[in-house]
């Protein structure tokens, strides 16, 4: 199963439904605090290719997106495929 990692803040609502989804899955993720640990926003601005906002998802190496993109992929019947790959 691929790895997933998460960048959150604590307040953030769609952070929280993204967690939810992947959680209801039982699928183990890493969350990255971005408030805990500020220096990682720069991180996460780079990989994600200029995305600031939170969450930023990503499945091994391919980056997903916010939580929308992640539930868009679970209404297509991808993010299984994705998350096994």
């Amino acid at each position: 199963m691929n790895t997933v990692e998460i960048y959150t803040t604590p307040t953030c609502g769609y952070c929280h439904a993204a967690k939810r989804l992947l959680s209801s899955k039982g699928v183990s993720f890493t969350e990255i605090s971005v408030i805990q640990h500020p220096e990682k926003r720069v991180e996460m601005t780079q990989r994600s290719g200029g995305g600031r906002t939170v969450p930023q998802i990503f499945i091994g190496q391919t980056h997903v997106g916010g939580c929308d993109d992640l539930f868009a992929l679970e209404k297509a019947g991808k993010l299984d495929t994705m998350l096994k790959a």
